[in-house]
């Protein structure tokens, strides 16, 4: 199980929340909210429906990159085509930044430290702490519901969400994920998957504790991780015990791997998102 991550005593909460007003669409506004790192605090957006809730919430985790240069370069992730689609839904939704990234900064914690040995365990359990320190927070926040959340994560956000999945099932009901993974393209050429075994092993482990639903989504030219081997990854979390929908989408564009990333490539996913979504309101009869 995923334990609650308390906040750094030595950092004031006070440096965290709402910093700007609210601006169309989605009522979309920067706020800042914790990290592992008890020097750093993430820039984030939260978008959210009209109203003052309770809002089930939502956490999007972005991808990432092992170049530095890309990585401290990159524009802050905000996932709006998926976001929009989340929050006509009733989601709050909150797309964080981690540390080591973009304007937020600090050490790149998630690091897996090179492409023959990468240590993927450490790589996705950085990333799960870095979702988890920033949902933590958001559920404290008068208007989030306290349970039935969903963690969607793309990439390198999609493999921290699949270490996320021993989480508690009565906080986070279901995980999305868009072709998780690390160690893409290695040495820049596709469908080339750095140390691959050790990337399976990883995500048997990440199956042993799960608790939580994942639904797993690639699309058939993801030249990262492709589908014969994303099939693979799911099969290795599934058969240690993890619970996986696995489904290949058509090919998406030039590079199906940014399919989460663009108003076309979330209109492809769009029915395989509200398959899911429905199945979980379904699942959890409304309150009286």
């Amino acid at each position: 199980m995923l334990a609650i991550m308390p906040l750094p005593a030595a950092r004031a909460q006070s440096a965290f929340g709402p910093k700007g007003a609210e601006a169309e669409p989605n009522r979309a506004q920067a706020w800042l909210v914790p990290s592992p790192d008890p020097k750093i605090a993430s820039n984030a957006v939260l978008f959210r429906p009209p109203g003052e809730g309770p809002f089930r919430l939502a956490v999007i985790a972005h991808a990432s990159t092992q170049n530095v240069i890309y990585r401290t370069q990159m524009r802050a992730p905000e996932y709006r085509s998926l976001a929009t689609l989340l929050v006509a839904r009733g989601f709050a939704v909150l797309v964080p930044e981690r540390p080591g990234h973009g304007a937020t900064g600090g050490d790149y914690l998630e690091d897996q430290h090179g492409c023959d040995e990468a240590d993927y365990l450490h790589a996705g359990r950085a990333t799960r702490d870095s979702i988890a320190a920033a949902f933590n927070y958001m559920r404290g926040q008068p208007f989030i519901r306290r349970e039935g959340a969903i963690i969607v994560g793309h990439s390198a956000g999609g493999w921290g969400a699949l270490a996320m999945a021993g989480a508690d099932p009565a906080e986070i009901s279901s995980i999305i994920v868009f072709a998780p993974g690390r160690g893409g393209q290695a040495n820049g050429l596709p469908n080339q998957i750095c140390a691959p075994h050790t990337l399976l092993s990883a995500a048997a482990e990440f199956g042993r504790i799960a608790r939580i639903p994942v639904s797993w989504i690639v699309a058939a030219n993801d030249t990262y991780f492709p589908p014969d081997f994303s099939r693979r990854l799911a099969d290795a979390f599934r058969a240690a015990g993890g619970t996986v929908d696995f489904r290949v989408l058509p090919a998406y564009d030039g590079e199906g791997h940014w399919m989460a990333e663009t108003d076309n490539g979330v209109k492809l996913a769009a029915p395989e998102l509200d398959r899911v979504l429905k199945a979980l309101s379904l699942a959890r009869p409304k309150k009286p």
